[in-house]
Formats: C-alpha cells, sequence, structure tokens
C-alpha cells in the first residue's frame, strides 16, 4: 500500500474546544488545504508534494473530519458552521506562525474556505474553491437534476439520527457510494487514501458529525451567507474557481460567472475531470493551483 505523505510533519493542535490534526511541509508562502466529504486531508497527498516545491503547505482535517476531534452536535447546529470550521483554520494557522496565507478547499472544504475569506479576509491572500459553487446558490437552484446527483445533501440533514444509523450499519458501502460513478476514467483513489476515509467513518462520532455539517449547511450556514448578501459582503481577494468538466457543477452552472457574485476578482477553468480534482487529475489541479498562488504579490 502507498506511503501517503511522506516527509510531512504531523500536528495535533488545540483550537478552542477542539484538536485539529494537520500535516505540514515545504517553505515559501503559506498555503492551507480543506478537504471535502467524506474525505480528510489524506486527499491532497498527489497535490501537496507538488505545491511544497513553491510554498509551506498546511493540510488540514476539518472539525469532525478525519482525525480531527469530533464534538457533539448542538441543537443550533453552530458547532459545525462554516463559521465555526473556518474559526478553526484560522487559529490553527495562527498556531503554526501564519499570519496571512492562501486558502484552497475542495467540497465541503471549499465552503468553509468561502466562508474563512468573508469572516477573515484580512488574513487571507486568496482562495481557490474545486468543483463547487456558494451553498446559498446551489440551494436556491435546485432542481430534480441537482436533487438527484446531490441526494446526499437532502439525506444527511434528515432530522433525528435517521442518516447516522443508516450509515454506522455499513460505513464502507456508504463512503464507496460518494466516489462511485462520480470520477472519470479508471478508479483513481489510492487504495491507502481509501482506507483513511473509511477509517473515520467507522467512527459514530464522525458520522454523526458529518451530518451535523450537512445540517448546517441547509441552516444557520444559509442564514450567514443571507446576511452577507444583505449586507454586499463579497470575497475581496483574488479567487481562483477550478471544476470538472464532467461533474455536475461542471455541466450544470456558469461557474465563473456565478462565483462573480460573490466574489470581487474571479478567475478559473475546467479541469478534464469529475469532482475529486485532487485525486483524479492532479497534475493540471497542481499546475493550477502553482501558478495562481505563484501570481500574487505576497
Amino acid at each position: 500500500m502507498t506511503v501517503l505523505l511522506p516527509g510531512f510533519t504531523e500536528h495535533q493542535i488545540v483550537v478552542g474546544d477542539v484538536e485539529i490534526h494537520a500535516r505540514t511541509t515545504g517553505s515559501g508562502p503559506p498555503l492551507l488545504l480543506l478537504h471535502g466529504y467524506p474525505q480528510s486531508l489524506w486527499m491532497w497527498h498527489r497535490v501537496a508534494p507538488v505545491l511544497a516545491g513553491r510554498f509551506s503547505v498546511v493540510l488540514a482535517d476539518l472539525r469532525g473530519y478525519g482525525r480531527s476531534s469530533a464534538p457533539p452536535p448542538d441543537p443550533s447546529g453552530a458547532t459545525y458552521s462554516k463559521r465555526a470550521m473556518a474559526a478553526d483554520q484560522v487559529a490553527l494557522m495562527t498556531a503554526l506562525g501564519h499570519e496571512r496565507f492562501g486558502v484552497i478547499g475542495h467540497d465541503r472544504g471549499g465552503r468553509v474556505a468561502h466562508r474563512l475569506a468573508l469572516d477573515h479576509r484580512d488574513r487571507v491572500a486568496a482562495v481557490a474553491v474545486l468543483d463547487i459553487v456558494p451553498t446559498l446558490h446551489m440551494f436556491e437552484s435546485v432542481d430534480r437534476a441537482m436533487a438527484t446527483s446531490y441526494f446526499h445533501w437532502f439525506f444527511l440533514t434528515q432530522p433525528g439520527d435517521l442518516p447516522e444509523r443508516l450509515i454506522n450499519a455499513d460505513p464502507e458501502t456508504w463512503v464507496r457510494s460518494r466516489f462511485e460513478r462520480r470520477h472519470r476514467g479508471p478508479f483513481p483513489f489510492d487504495p491507502a487514501a481509501l482506507a483513511e476515509y473509511l477509517g473515520a467513518f467507522r467512527d459514530p462520532a464522525v458520522v454523526a458529525a458529518t451530518c451535523a455539517d450537512y445540517r448546517a449547511a441547509a441552516s444557520i450556514d444559509l442564514d450567514h451567507d443571507r446576511e452577507s448578501r444583505v449586507q454586499h459582503q463579497t470575497v475581496s481577494s483574488p479567487l481562483l474557481a477550478l471544476w470538472g468538466s464532467h461533474s455536475y457543477v461542471g455541466r450544470h452552472f456558469d461557474v465563473i460567472s456565478t462565483w462573480r457574485s460573490y466574489a470581487t476578482a474571479v478567475t478559473g477553468t475546467a479541469i478534464e475531470a469529475d469532482h475529486y480534482l485532487a485525486e483524479e487529475a492532479p497534475a493540471p489541479t497542481a499546475g493550477q493551483l502553482e501558478r495562481f498562488f505563484l501570481g500574487l504579490a505576497w
């Protein structure tokens, strides 16, 4: 089995009420990389070593994911709001000595990166989002195609513990279902990375936390996003949007035009992939990210 992220230094850093698992390497301007669902920081194992040649790379597990701690959800949704998750990551970067940094987020991590760039704009040099459009826009664009392709958004938000019970009954089938038919070409996921994802989801606390993440996205996160819209608050730092040319996002949205309603300086391009750009197409994904962040006036 592949040894993932050789030469990276492991950290377990307490920030507020959670402990965040991170891996670091490289030198140069700092970049924070945030993963999606149902993954963890290991999803960057093909991209991070490339970026580490020019940047100080920080890979982090979001609260409730991977090897980070998973506090019990609260009824308000605040514990797993993107605001809370973003604050964790800002505190992590402070603890690591990085005051101003770039942030890259895929999937759920992209939604955290979006909120981080709004709430902590003085800390963010630039942001890159992979295969998403903003959460508020997604919920305002629900149709049959979206509900079919993103059925897990609605399944995981069900009240009570129905999603948790069903996932805990067979976590491997559930996790694998998130990858099947959402990639282009041969199954591109390294067995060692899959083992990490599956290992985390065998913990009922992780299952509960990740369901709470989606419940927050359908409730308190939308409140925060609507408040930002009413206040005409947009991402002021440069924003790069990358998306899979075969993904739902790539096929159903004008990604750059959509992001220009939420950010002031948007560039981007499609990658020949489906949803999991960093694992399906690591070379072009890393290349686009490297060019974007090297072009900044740090």
